[in-house]
Formats: C-alpha cells, structure tokens, sequence
C-alpha cells in the first residue's frame, strides 16, 4: 500500500486504541453510517459537486472501509491487505474478458459492450454455481440474497426501485442470452405510463407514491415484495 494509506490505517488503528467512541464502533453500530455516506457521496455526484467535495465524500466512504478492515483484524479474520487482495481477485476473475487466469493481459479485448456484460455475466454464473456446490457440499447456505428467483445474489435492502432495476436488467441479458424476444412494457400489452424524459418519469412516480400513501400502502415494501417474487 502507498504511505497514505499505510498512514490511515495507523490512524484509525490508533484511534480504536485510544478513543472511546472509535473503541466502541462494531460492524453493526457502523451500518447506518456507510448507508449515510454512500448517499452523500451520490449527492456529491449527482449535484455536480466541486472535486475536494467529492474526494472528501470518497475518503468518508474509505474511512468506513478501514474501520471495517480493522474490527476484523482485531478479531484475527482479516485486514484492509486482505480486502484489497479479494477485491483484486475478484476484478481478475469476473473480467476474463480482459485478464487471464494468472492475472496477465489477453491477448485480444472484446469490440463491444455485449460481448463484455455477456463475459461477465459468465464469470458470475460460474461463481454462483461453484458457491452453491460448496454450501452443498458444506451443509451449509450460500451467502447474500437466499430468496432465489430474479433477486438472488441482490442485497435485500436496496431501495425497491434501485432493486426492480437491477432484477430487470438481469432478466433482459437472461432473454438476449437465450435469443428470446424483449418483454412487453405489461402483461397487457398496453404503454403503462405516458413518459418520456427522467422529469416526466420523476413526475408519474411520485404520482404513484401520493396515491399509495393515500391508501395507506408502502410502495417501497410492495414493490419489493413483488420484484422477489418475479421468476429467476
């Protein structure tokens, strides 16, 4: 790791040591921090921030990295080097569209972006089979989302909309994959909303949300209730 690095892992090291309020951080207590963070770093983003904004939203992130990394190194599981290592393991592995097995350069590089999600898409399924064989073989579940279905493998408390997304998306590479034609916008085969911009898209969900609330019913849960039960 560079200097600065080496430097604010010392810091926090030190303040786990000697402050009482770092001291007492767990995983746990640390949850509603990094969701603060991350959505401050996407306000930052998003709004266009100045750059020291946003590397300061950034190092708030990586600070909630390496406590993380250092409540687990104090109970002997493992440090920031071994997250980094994961990380770079993982990079490699689900980007064989670019990295070999050994780490090296391919030779030649995919000439689109199908060529690209569907490599990638590969190395995820091939992860996921291979994790399952190991629970299996482990009497053991496999970690994430153990829902099956479109969600599997999706953290639970993403917010439904961010969640019907993802599981959408999924669904349509699955179809592309299998040559099967794009899924109606309905089951009925009717345009469901008249929109064309994000700004009368915001408008016509915030309609739904209103008219939700209106009748006493969460659109959040509801919708993600329905996105799990989509077919995987």
């Amino acid at each position: 790791m560079s200097a600065a690095v080496d430097r604010l892992v010392e810091v926090v090291h030190l303040l786990r040591e000697h402050c009482l309020w770092t001291a007492a951080l767990t995983h746990a207590s640390l949850v509603e921090y990094l969701v603060e963070e991350s959505y401050e770093l996407v306000e930052a983003i998003e709004d266009g921030q100045p750059d020291d904004e946003l590397k300061g939203e950034l190092a708030d992130v990586l600070l909630q990295v390496v406590l993380h990394s250092e409540i687990a190194r104090e109970r002997g599981a493992f440090d920031l080097d071994a997250v980094a290592e994961a990380l770079t393991a993982k990079m490699i592995r689900r980007n064989r569209h670019i990295f070999a097995a050994d780490g090296g350069l391919q030779q030649s590089f995919p000439a689109s972006v199908e060529e690209i999600i569907s490599s990638w898409d590969a190395a995820k399924r091939e992860e996921k089979t291979a994790r399952a064989s190991a629970a299996a073989r482990d009497d053991v579940l496999p970690s994430g989302n153990r829902d099956g279905g479109a969600t599997e493998g999706l953290p639970r408390h993403l917010p439904a909309l961010a969640l019907a997304d993802k599981a959408l998306g999924r669904a349509e590479r699955r179809r592309a994959l299998d040559g099967a034609a794009p899924e109606q916008e309905d089951s009925d085969g009717a345009p469901l909303v008249d929109f064309v911009t994000e700004e009368e898209l915001g408008e016509r969900l915030l309609d739904i949300v209103r008219a939700a609330r209106s009748r006493g019913l969460d659109p959040e849960r509801a919708l993600r209730a329905t996105v799990r039960r989509m077919p995987a």
